[in-house]
């Protein structure tokens, strides 16, 4: 079973920066942020592979970077030049194999960014 713990989010200006991070418990292959601003479907992110590889929405494209360290089984979304329509709840999740679906989910966390 794997557990999902996220951190990082809270109140930024526009223009402003922040990072989230997401301690994975368990043997992960891949992880990815989603986010769900109110009223909206969930929409993804990025993802990052256990190689490092990241692919990322043409949204977020030169504002967001996806790194992972595998020593820590962790995974953080740094956010940088952020805009009011980043706002919402920011979701980790993870799969355990290549074809596997994002079936581990961390509990969210709200990122506020004001105009």
């Amino acid at each position: 079973q794997v557990h999902l713990v996220e951190s990082g989010g809270g109140l930024v200006q526009a223009g402003g920066s922040l990072r989230l991070s997401c301690a994975a418990s368990g043997s992960i292959f891949a992880m990815a942020w989603f986010r769900q601003a109110p009223g909206k479907q969930r929409d993804l992110v990025g993802t990052v592979t256990s190689a490092g590889i990241t692919n990322y929405a043409d949204s977020v494209k030169d504002r967001f970077t996806i790194s992972r360290d595998n020593a820590k089984n962790t995974a953080y979304l740094q956010m940088n030049s952020l805009k009011p329509e980043d706002t919402g709840v920011y979701y980790c999740a993870a799969k355990s194999s290549r074809f596997g679906l994002y079936a581990y989910w961390g509990q969210g966390t709200q990122v506020t960014v004001s105009s």
